[in-house]
């Protein structure tokens, strides 16, 4: 048996409750033990003791929408093949160098992803915890029209040997099918694959504005979802989606932030609210919008006007929020590619892993969510919406013991999210410094502390 025992910090558990000032975090094996002050604690003799005097302790955070494999441009899908899954675990170690103990890729190559996540789980590597839900039901792969479709340019065969590792059988063919035909498709998906949840489209992706199913269709997919016992998510980018979304049943709103040239209508905002629907948000930071305003073209930046505006009222009425970042992984081989480079180069970037997180939480401050709440977005609700916070999310006992060591406050200053003394998973301390540990996309340097 192992035991850890985390004293003299100030522990913010994730519950909501009042810091704990002197407390004791003690950990035996990958589980918390108990969280108490230490004036009312033993601490065991046999306990390694980690002295955090001085310092806070804040739960894993955790991210609503992310995407590990980074390679989604065509001159990288093919000059990568086979190696997906060295995008992935580099990724997934990003983001837990940078405090981020749990993610969920809600788009990506399934058998790469899941290779990566089942290696994490059993102790064979390092990496954040992943959550998979493969692709985006309804959509076609990275190289079709939905994404960055290249025409004519690439041969069919490699276009359809790419895009089925993201589509798995549950591509864009299914807006051609019935409700039923498209919940078979759809069941047996979720039983061959072993997703951990699924996301479908309510909407389209590059065609913003476009309905995709019907809302039987919709109900269908939360249906077999429900069936499986997996939470159902939809992307939506349209006022008419978020609406037939909420009314298919829907447990999560991904970036239903997001509804285009039209702010949300007040009813679908008090629907939200008072159902306590997670609302997956894309929250940008004041300068990020304002670099949008001024760089973004029309359509972007009307989008991203509307999008503030939605974020501004939810937050006011007090909807549950979730940090999502819509991030991946990248270095000069990305940043510099010239369909990518413009966005990726703005200030205050959203979606970048590893960094983007402390974005969210800097502009949630800014649009009026109190520090307590933004914490709580970025940990418990995110467990509480995927339904796992009987194992994450806070510090309490009997979860998993993923903790991250802070130098100072984060409900003080926000930039001290970033100022890590270490990150804790399953109760194993991370050597930050190494990782990550075999660079394939990402330059040494871009990820320094």
């Amino acid at each position: 048996m192992s035991l850890k025992a985390i004293v003299g910090a100030t522990v913010i558990d994730g519950t909501g409750g009042k810091p704990v000032p002197d407390a004791v975090v003690l950990i035996e094996n990958d589980r918390v033990r108990s969280v108490s002050p230490a004036a009312d604690t033993v601490v065991p003799e046999q306990a390694e003791v980690i002295d955090a005097a001085g310092r806070y302790v804040i739960p894993g955070l955790m991210d609503a929408n992310v995407h590990l494999f980074a390679g989604t441009v065509p001159d990288v899908l093919i000059e990568y093949a086979g190696r997906y899954a060295e995008f992935v675990e580099e990724a997934a170690q990003v983001t837990l160098r940078a405090g981020v103990t749990t993610v969920f890729d809600t788009w990506g190559p399934l058998r790469p992803t899941m290779t990566v996540r089942d290696a994490i789980n059993r102790g064979e590597t390092v990496g954040s915890r992943i959550y998979a839900g493969g692709n985006i039901i309804g959509l076609g792969g990275p190289l079709s029209p939905d994404f960055f479709s290249p025409g004519d340019v690439l041969a069919k065969e490699t276009v359809d040997r790419i895009n089925r590792q993201w589509e798995e059988g549950v591509g864009d063919d299914l807006l051609w099918l019935t409700p039923e035909q498209v919940r078979m498709r759809v069941r047996d998906y979720i039983e061959r694959s072993g997703v951990d949840f699924i996301k479908y489209a309510g909407s389209g992706h590059k065609e913003m504005q476009f309905i995709t199913f019907s809302e039987p269709t919709q109900r269908a997919i939360v249906e077999e979802g429900h069936r499986a016992g997996i939470t159902v998510q939809a992307h939506t980018t349209t006022v008419e989606s978020l609406r037939m979304e909420i009314e298919a049943g829907a447990d999560l709103l991904q970036h239903g932030d997001v509804t285009g040239r039209e702010a949300m209508p007040e009813e679908t905002l008090k629907t939200i609210v008072d159902r306590v629907l997670p609302v997956a948000a894309l929250v940008c930071t004041e300068r990020y919008q304002a670099w949008v305003k001024e760089n973004g073209g029309e359509i972007l930046s009307i989008v991203h006007e509307k999008k503030d505006e939605n974020d501004r009222r939810l937050i006011e009425a007090g909807a549950r929020l979730l940090l999502t970042t819509d991030a991946f992984a990248w270095g000069p081989r990305v940043l510099d590619h010239p369909l990518l480079s413009k966005l990726l180069k703005s200030p205050d970037t959203p979606t970048q892993l590893g960094e983007s997180h402390v974005y969210w939480l800097q502009g949630a401050l800014e649009r009026g969510m109190a520090p307590m709440e933004a914490l709580l977005s970025a940990t418990r609700y995110i467990a509480e919406a995927y339904h796992v916070a009987d194992e994450v999310g806070t510090l309490e006992p009997g979860k998993r013991a993923d903790l991250v060591i802070l130098e100072a406050d984060p409900l003080a200053d926000v930039q001290n999210y970033t100022r890590i003394v270490d990150v804790i998973k399953d109760g194993a301390v991370v050597d930050r410094d190494a990782l990550p540990l075999r660079p394939v996309l990402i330059e040494p340097s871009t990820t320094a502390a």
